[in-house]
């Protein structure tokens, strides 16, 4: 038979924290955003080990316990970049590495970096770096 566990609810944050309980951080009884700097570091601290899933700004939102409009912009006030342009930026620099340290093609690159299509890997590659990914790896290789 399961252990029985004792649930306590306290109706407001100072009761908890008056017997050294924490308050839900996924209920905020006291209706407190995460302040800024905390926001940016619980989201950043959450994409980098999972870049290569689908992360909408719904889903990083929901973490942050705000909303997706407050995330974006709190994001982008604190870092100048958007949480999706920081997770491009991650996928790209992690396919950067995969050029020039495998013999691993475009279609391989992108799916392991979590970008299911292709073309668009291609294209997301060449805007933000110049070169397509094969260009890459050529030029770099010409440079060793």
């Amino acid at each position: 038979m399961p252990k029985k566990e004792n649930v306590r609810i306290f109706f407001r944050a100072e009761q908890a924290l008056s017997e050294e309980f924490s308050p839900c951080k996924r209920c905020y009884p006291i209706n407190e955003l995460l302040p800024d700097n905390e926001l940016i570091d619980t989201i950043t601290k959450y994409i980098d080990p999972h870049f290569t899933e689908k992360l909408t700004l719904k889903f990083l939102s929901d973490i942050s316990h705000g909303s997706p409009y407050h995330l974006q912009r709190t994001y982008k006030k604190i870092t100048g970049i958007t949480p999706v342009q920081y997770i491009q930026n991650v996928r790209l620099n992690t396919a950067k590495s995969y050029l020039l340290h495998t013999d691993k093609v475009d279609v391989d690159i992108a799916s392991t970096v979590g970008i299911t299509n292709t073309s668009y890997f291609v294209t997301l590659f060449k805007k933000k770096t110049g070169p397509t990914p094969n260009q890459f790896r050529q030029i770099q290789q010409n440079l060793q």
